[in-house]
């Protein structure tokens, strides 16, 4: 890596390429534009409400080379779409009745939320003091001690990115599973062998895309349209349940706990089922990795974050209740395949569980064209860095279209290589998708622990126009140690006792990723990955850092 400092001030702003340009008309690789305050000052009487974006994204050191073409609606359908908490309760919540019963799920389901807010509010604030689509490794790049913020920085973007692959792969399966769940409707000894699932997900996968690629221009109007069938599907699925299903009782629902997973107490048991609770509410933060593409970011997308989070949360609370009423007893429940079609065939009607998985497929799949995009974007900023083998490859954009295809088709290429690991075993499979709780959680400690210590040494920090205010340092504080806290219980078994078949091998893999970042690191980042912050730091001194 090579340092040149290079004091020509910029006097325009090129329109047509949408960046700042010198005296000269040359253009500084990775976008790093030096500029006078009087440039910046007059932004705002010229470009009116994408002032701040230009603004931050000088600062940052960064060329805009996406359209800005989200709006908040579109936003808040990027996010609440890939959260799905409502639908994720109803397709994968019910395996933590196991640990804590009806009443253990629901009392752990509000406990969790409320501690997981302070992530969501600490991960906002963030990404209004740095809207970049790089997202946590950008924000320990700028936090982190200097002696320490480029491996960290390098750490954290392979950590996040392999958590977001995993993601994307777990995302197609569900949907294989979704559409094995149609058949078992009407034939429940019906089961998909691997090979069947592998080559469905696959084929959501190809769909996927097609959306993030050909049809990326519509990717704002997508969301938008997601968020409305996210709303009235809920709806939709919400009134025939309580008008047709049998009702559990309110005490059953409410105050009966039991420990069925060999823990020998209630505490540690609700402790445990936590872990189904967050895969249930992660995904505020993918808007992070589209924030340059967001209008009006360094606001907009914080706020997004935290009214997604709210109305998901909201959504969730309503249809956890339903699903605890609806679904029939914990016997039946626990012996039952698909937890979830037992509660859509307690309506009595084929017709109706029918209806009601088809709309649940058609929702999940539209959460995979979010996860696929946030993760392409995570691979493009780390790629614009240099922090992958290939970056600048990876870090092309199609001109005609204002997206990275390379990267889209390169995140797509990995998921498919581990849903092909479905082949050979669903265990293994599942242990590497199970990376995604463990990996994003370590990427928001880390990121939020950097801010931390930059508090509370009193160091200043980015302006934020989304801010905790005085209570900044105590949320951070709270998110930093419920981080860890999530990260011990997402390591722990379902149940007592364990054998090699029903071990959470989680850790291990993730373990695995931390050791695989530390030696490509070593390999390949030590020399070439520019950690963001010499870019930031670039600016400050009227000068850049970049790759050879």
């Amino acid at each position: 890596m090579s340092s040149r400092h290079d004091p020509t001030v910029l006097s325009e702003y090129n329109d047509d390429k949408n960046i700042f340009v010198r005296d000269t008309g040359d253009r500084i690789d990775d976008g790093i534009r030096p500029v006078d305050d009087n440039v910046l000052g007059n932004v705002d009487a010229i470009y009116g409400d994408t002032s701040h974006d230009i603004k931050d994204m000088f600062r940052l050191g960064k060329k805009q080379e996406f359209k800005r073409n989200f709006s908040f609606i579109s936003t808040l359908g990027f996010i609440s779409i890939y959260m799905a908490t409502w639908e994720f309760v109803l397709v994968s919540l019910a395996s933590g009745l196991v640990n804590g019963g009806f009443a253990g799920l629901f009392w752990t389901f509000l406990g969790t939320v409320v501690c997981y807010s302070s992530i969501v509010a600490s991960l906002a604030e963030m990404e209004s003091m740095a809207p970049t689509s790089g997202g946590q490794y950008h924000w320990v790049s700028e936090f982190a001690p200097p002696q320490y913020q480029k491996f960290l920085s390098y750490s954290a973007g392979w950590m996040s990115t392999l958590g977001w692959l995993a993601s994307v792969a777990s995302s197609v399966f569900v949907c294989s599973t979704l559409v094995q769940s149609l058949v078992e409707i009407g034939d429940q000894n019906f089961v998909f062998p691997n090979w069947q699932y592998t080559l469905l997900s696959i084929a959501f996968l190809v769909i996927t895309i097609f959306f993030n690629t050909w049809g990326a221009r519509s990717l704002p109007m997508i969301e938008t349209v997601s968020l409305v069938g996210h709303v009235l599907c809920f709806v939709a699925t919400l009134v025939p349940l309580w008008v047709m299903c049998p009702k559990n009782s309110a005490k059953d629902v409410f105050a009966t706990f039991v420990d069925n997973g060999g823990w020998g107490n209630i505490g540690t048991a609700c402790l445990v089922s936590q872990v189904s609770v967050l895969y249930c509410n992660l995904g505020s933060d993918s808007a992070c990795h589209i924030s340059e593409e967001v209008a009006d970011a360094g606001l907009t997308v914080p706020r997004v974050m935290w009214w997604s989070f709210i109305l998901n949360v909201l959504l969730g609370i309503i249809m956890l209740i339903t699903m605890l009423f609806c679904i029939g007893s914990l016997e039946e429940t626990l012996d039952a395949e698909i937890p979830y079609i037992q509660l859509f065939i307690n309506t009595d009607s084929s017709a109706v569980a029918y209806v009601l998985t088809v709309m649940l497929l058609v929702l999940v799949f539209s959460g995979n064209i979010t996860a696929l995009a946030t993760t392409s974007r995570e691979v493009f900023a780390f790629s614009r860095d240099r922090g992958f083998p290939f970056s600048r490859w990876l870090s092309k954009m199609e001109k005609s279209r204002n997206i990275p295809f390379n990267a889209v088709y390169v995140t797509a290429f990995w998921s498919g290589v581990l849903c092909l690991i479905n082949f050979a075993s669903t265990t293994a499979f599942n242990i590497i998708i199970s990376l995604t709780l463990l990996a994003l959680l370590s990427t928001y400690m880390l990121s939020i622990g950097c801010l931390c210590l930059k508090r509370i040494k009193g160091h200043p920090l980015p302006p934020a126009r989304w801010s905790l205010g005085r209570y900044g340092l105590a949320v951070n504080l709270f998110a930093f140690f419920y981080s860890a806290f999530a990260i011990v219980f997402s390591c722990f078994p379902s149940s007592l006792p364990v054998d090699t078949g029903d071990a959470n091998w989680a850790p291990a893999v993730w373990a695995g990723v931390i050791v695989l970042s530390f030696v490509t690191y070593l390999l390949h980042g030590k020399k070439h990955f520019t950690a963001p912050v010499a870019f930031v730091e670039g600016i400050r001194t009227g000068g850049l850092q970049k790759t050879d």
